[in-house]
């Protein structure tokens, strides 16, 4: 039941990293148009990007987790036997989810320090506890999908063992 909620979530994660990069292109094509033919720049362009890009991976982290489509290099396992390989898969999962718990714990602490401090971008004075904030929640996201999968797979063995 949990698992269900999380694709949903995951897909609205990777709409919103999608519209983070619309946003950026067009941006970056007004940028680029203002310079090249008005003598205009797109003040902070090169921070907003930066913002941008940063928000756009981590959004599209939770999906990416979810579907399994994380670089596998398989040419290791391929003469594995299938336990040998969904204990492997298992591991992975569990490696996931304390790495995505590390970077979501790390990113918020981050944004807390950096409200406490009143951090910002050098030219816009973006606040940079919205930069950790909007990574900090997918990594969380992911983490948790990966820490249902690698429950699954503990689930679905013991049901295979019975």
């Amino acid at each position: 039941m949990f698992s269900n909620l999380l694709e949903p979530i995951a897909r609205l994660c990777s709409i919103l990293g999608g519209l983070v990069m619309t946003g950026l292109m067009l941006m970056t094509c007004y940028s680029l148009i203002g310079r090249n033919f008005f003598d205009s720049a797109l003040i902070g362009d090169f921070e907003l990007t930066g913002v941008g890009a940063g928000a756009a991976i981590a959004l599209f982290m939770p999906l990416c987790q979810l579907k399994r489509e994380n670089i596998i290099v398989d040419f290791f396992t391929a003469k594995c036997s299938e336990g040998m390989v969904n204990r492997l898969d298992r591991m992975g999962d569990v490696l996931m989810t304390l790495i995505f718990g590390l970077l979501s714990w790390r990113c918020g602490a981050a944004a807390i320090n950096a409200k406490e401090t009143m951090g910002a971008s050098m030219l816009l004075g973006f606040p940079d506890w919205i930069v950790f904030t909007s990574m900090c929640i997918p990594f969380g996201i992911t983490a948790l999908i990966a820490l249902m999968q690698a429950r699954s797979q503990i689930d679905h063995n013991e049901e295979a063992t019975a």
